[in-house]
């Protein structure tokens, strides 16, 4: 059973670090703005604009920032100011038992995808997928989809859509939502921080990576036995992607209905999730209503 930490009131206060990767303290500044809009109060950790290297910090620093969010009753959610890499490197010293006693939301994507993946599997609490500090700026704030965590944080109920693909696999199930970034998902494999995936609803999304990668990571969840289970699937947005000098021959799409298109559950492409503006905040762990029509999919929060 998945535990539900509190939705968030006016006054309630939001924590802001980044685990993982270095972030400029002047690109988390327009989310305070807007988090104190929205009626939050804001503390920001110490990793916010330090850098050791690639990432915010040393492992001891970034862990101190996250444990001290984590163990603070003051603190009610985190919001992770960017992801990139970092989290494996600390995620078993992190001690979760305050954080187990009294849960909060933890939200971001990207590298945050080992959070998630660890929370839901090891401690069964609800976090939420969703746009960090940085999707706040240059008027980001406005768009649906960072307006989207707005509504989710405090509790509303979401139902969202995507268009109709060519590789869409029609019907309808439901389960428990899990997913995240394709690349950490894969990673994650073998560990006691993976996803288990029987009778869920499996979302993937990735950025930045070569075509054959994602063609070997798509065959590493299948060789694992990963992807048998699932009551449905969604492909978010793949980003920037890059090809060798040799072209591997097809497109991103192309690429993973090859591999799981004889897979019997509905599938959906093209879902608005992941490294884009069209990131829309999913509740992890939470059971989700997923309908693929002729015309269209359809993700429907079902926890209330």
């Amino acid at each position: 059973m998945i535990r539900v930490p509190p939705y968030l009131k006016q006054g309630d206060t939001i924590g802001i670090i980044c685990p993982s990767g270095f972030m400029q303290a002047e690109k988390i500044k327009t989310s305070i703005e807007q988090l104190k809009e929205w009626g939050f109060q804001v503390v920001l950790g110490k990793t916010i604009g330090n850098q050791y290297h690639y990432f915010s910090g040393t492992d001891e620093q970034r862990l101190s920032d996250i444990q001290f969010m984590l163990d603070s009753p003051k603190i009610k959610a985190i919001l992770f100011g960017r992801g990139g890499y970092g989290l494996s490197r600390i995620i078993d010293q992190i001690n979760f038992d305050n954080f187990n006693d009294n849960p909060k939301w933890l939200i971001g994507f990207s590298d945050i995808t080992v959070l998630h993946a660890h929370i839901n599997q090891q401690l069964r609490i609800a976090t939420i997928h969703a746009p960090m500090s940085a999707a706040f700026n240059d008027d980001g704030y406005k768009n649906a989809y960072v307006q989207s965590l707005k509504k989710v944080i405090k509790g509303e109920s979401y139902t969202y859509t995507s268009n109709a693909h060519l590789y869409n696999k029609i019907g309808i199930t439901k389960g428990e939502l899990i997913g995240g970034n394709l690349s950490i998902i894969a990673h994650l494999i073998g560990s006691t921080s993976s996803y288990s995936d029987k009778g869920k609803l499996l979302f993937i999304e990735d950025v930045g990576e070569y075509l054959y990668n994602i063609d070997r990571l798509i065959i590493q969840l299948k060789r694992s036995g990963f992807l048998q289970q699932t009551a449905g699937i969604i492909i978010g947005g793949f980003t920037d992607l890059k090809d060798t000098t040799i072209p591997f021959g097809t497109d991103i799409y192309n690429i993973i209905n090859y591999h799981i298109k004889e897979l019997n559950c509905p599938i959906c492409y093209d879902f608005p999730v992941g490294h884009q503006t069209n990131n829309y905040a999913l509740k992890v762990g939470m059971i989700h209503e997923l309908n693929v029509t002729l015309n269209g999919a359809y993700l429907k929060d079902l926890s209330y």
